[in-house]
């Protein structure tokens, strides 16, 4: 009998070596290769068994197709659907992936209640929990369907036979890592296992017009387990994030066939589930207080297409260490140490003996580059012991030479602090408004870091 031909498979990029290596030359992961069978040769009898028998496609104009409306539904949630770009698309694969306890299973279980209220029949492959667990779980959150259906399944074949019998509308995978092929040798989750349950899902969904949703887990770094091609096949990626130990979540999409990248939609984790929240740009400031500390600003973030009124602390205290520390929560660090080097340089702040505490209150994370001011006025109020008005807002970024520079969707910005009460609001000049009159509402214009000092500093000798 031949010795079966083996390799090396890394677990986290799916990079494959004949031969064992400690470092992933691919990813720069250690020890993530394991041993794993040559499916070569074999690959061909697992497409076969799996296949969905077709006819042969014929070109096609593209001036002579028609797609209406009705190719998308509702997902149920107006935050789900903005971020899918309308709603579910027939015959689309789609993963959802985040990290656990975060609400992924949660809010696909909600939708699947939804669409099944609305006539379409679901099938819900768990292959992590059992069909009771699952109950129990629909019953927490008031799911009572009639046509959503449960299996309780991890080999893939008996979930292509069950599919083929039931012919749903809608089809659920939880979790792509915890099925797997018995034409495949290696253990479920592996790379190997991940692709091909992922091809075979693609041609599933694609021929039989179903659209699939595959929940998939993330690695300890944050990106998603498997191969780096179990992207590239799905139509739209997306991701939940936020704290799992605070309420609030934040859906995004990092890959959309379909519909925009730019959208995200804001949930609120509750006894119950997982509720859409309607007022996203006010929920991050509610507890604010009028009598504001030291080292407190609200800036005018974008999360997506929609503004986001989010409250920046910064704590700067005297450090007992040789070198001070450093701490940012929902900001990028690197980007805080150079706000901390420009307000060093074009300031003329002693920052070299003093710890520095940055967060983004909400536990959310701000990608925005128009948060540099808000985060280069919190330290230096903190570090001056000055308040700055609860009715202020701010957003612009920073460059190296202090300049403050322009951000996109200026007037939406604006507009957005104008209904939610603020008085002030500091800005780049070049996002000046020209035609843009919006009473008791002070638009202050700023080239420099230095007049936006000078004026957080102005109004605060008017307020004494």
């Amino acid at each position: 009998m031949a010795k079966k031909k083996t390799k090396w498979v890394c677990q986290n990029c799916g990079y494959e070596s004949p031969a064992y290596l400690g470092k992933c030359p691919e990813c720069s992961s250690w020890g993530t290769l394991i041993e794993e069978t040559d499916e070569t040769a074999s690959a061909s009898s697992i497409k076969k068994q799996n296949k969905v028998t077709t006819s042969k496609s014929e070109p096609t104009l593209l001036n002579d197709i028609t797609a209406d409306k009705s190719e998308r539904f509702s997902s149920g949630y107006e935050e789900f659907d903005r971020v899918l770009g309308g709603g579910f698309v027939k015959g689309s694969l789609i993963l959802t992936a985040g990290e656990p306890g975060i609400g992924k299973s949660t809010l696909i279980l909600q939708s699947c209640g939804y669409l099944s209220s609305k006539g379409k029949k679901i099938l819900y492959v768990s292959a992590e929990e059992s069909e009771k667990q699952l109950k129990i779980r629909a019953e927490r959150l008031n799911i009572h369907a009639d046509n959503l259906f449960i299996l309780s399944e991890t080999c893939l074949e008996n979930i292509f036979e069950t599919v083929k019998d039931l012919k749903p509308d809608f089809l659920v995978i939880d979790s792509i890592q915890a099925i797997y092929s018995q034409e495949i040798t290696s253990s479920s989750g592996s790379v190997s296992q991940v692709r091909e349950c992922c091809y075979s899902l693609m041609n599933l969904a694609k021929y039989m017009n179903i659209t699939t949703v595959i929940i998939g887990h993330v690695t300890k770094d944050g990106t998603i387990a498997g191969p780096k091609i179990l992207e590239h096949m799905v139509d739209a990626v997306i991701c939940f994030e936020g704290d799992r130990y605070r309420e609030y979540r934040i859906l995004r999409s990092t890959k959309n066939r379909f519909g925009s990248t730019n959208e995200v939609g804001l949930f609120n984790m509750g006894e119950h589930g997982l509720k859409e929240v309607k007022n996203p740009g006010e929920i991050f400031i509610a507890e604010r207080s009028e009598d504001t500390a030291p080292g407190s600003i609200i800036v005018v973030a974008n999360e997506g297409n929609r503004p986001l009124l989010v409250e920046i602390q910064a704590l700067v205290s005297q450090t007992f260490y040789p070198a001070p520390r450093r701490v940012s929560t929902g900001i990028e660090y690197n980007r805080v140490l150079k706000i901390i080097a420009v307000l060093e340089k074009r300031i003329g702040l002693n920052l070299s003996k003093h710890d520095i505490y940055v967060n983004v209150v909400g536990g959310i994370d701000i990608d925005d580059s128009a948060a540099d001011l808000g985060v280069a006025l919190a330290i230096m109020t903190s570090f001056r012991d000055i308040s700055i008005d609860h009715k202020t807002a701010v957003f612009g970024e920073i460059g190296l030479t202090g300049e403050i520079r322009s951000c996109t969707q200026a007037e939406i910005r604006i507009k957005e602090a104008y209904k939610l009460g603020f008085e002030k609001i500091i800005i780049p000049k070049g996002n000046a408004p020209s035609n843009l009159n919006l009473k008791n509402l002070k638009i202050v214009c700023v080239s420099r870091l230095i007049e936006a000092v000078s004026s957080a500093l102005q109004q605060e000798k008017s307020q004494a």
